[in-house]
Formats: structure tokens, C-alpha cells, sequence
């Protein structure tokens, strides 16, 4: 897990099922995703794409999240949609994180 002094990012990955009783990965971020950790992110969601299914972050506990992050989680979602049969969403955003997403217009990216 998670790097550099002051750039903590941790994550756990957890195997759910939703209300269809479908498979989903829940991957419950915290900390802090930058620059210094985004790879971090990028490594554990690529094979979950390949894989297809429904991937959902968690951002409930997300602290901070600066352009490289965002950048990092628009490409998965765009992975994910060009795989196919892959489904990426985002939960529990907080104000800060919704913000962002409201202001770069990247909101309706995440809810569709």
C-alpha cells in the first residue's frame, strides 16, 4: 500500500454483491490519492476491468484528491467503458470530490 510521507493513500478491496445479487468490487479508498500514488489505484483496477463486472470506489474516506488523481480515475473510466461489460462507478463521493467533479464537468461522467 501507500508511499511517500504526507501522501498516504490506502485501499481495501472487498467482494459484494448488490441488491441483483451481481458481483461487485468495492475498492474503499483513504487517505490521499496524488501524483505519488495514482499507479497504486491504476494497478489494482486495470485487471478488475480486464476482468469485467461491476467496480465501484469508494471515496467515502478520501481526504484529498489532486488532478493526477482525477485524471487517473476519468482513464479507468474510460477503460472500463471501452471494455466493455465493465461498469465503473463512484460512491460515497465527499463534498470536496463531488465539487471537483462538478467543476471540471466530469459529474455526469461518473453517474452514467
Amino acid at each position: 500500500m501507500a508511499t511517500a510521507p504526507g501522501t498516504a493513500f490506502h485501499y481495501q478491496v472487498e467482494e459484494t454483491r448488490d441488491e441483483n445479487n451481481f458481483n461487485v468490487t468495492v475498492i474503499k479508498c483513504q487517505g490521499r490519492l496524488m501524483r505519488e500514488n495514482t499507479n497504486e489505484l491504476r494497478n489494482i483496477v486495470q485487471p478488475l476491468i480486464q476482468r469485467g463486472g461491476r467496480i465501484a470506489l469508494d471515496f467515502a474516506e478520501l481526504e484529498h484528491l489532486d488532478s493526477s488523481g482525477l485524471g487517473a480515475i476519468v482513464g479507468l473510466k474510460v477503460s472500463a467503458i471501452n471494455r466493455g461489460l465493465c461498469v465503473l462507478e463512484l460512491r460515497n463521493l465527499t463534498p470536496r470530490v463531488k465539487q471537483l467533479l462538478s467543476m471540471t464537468n466530469l459529474l455526469q461522467l461518473f453517474s452514467s
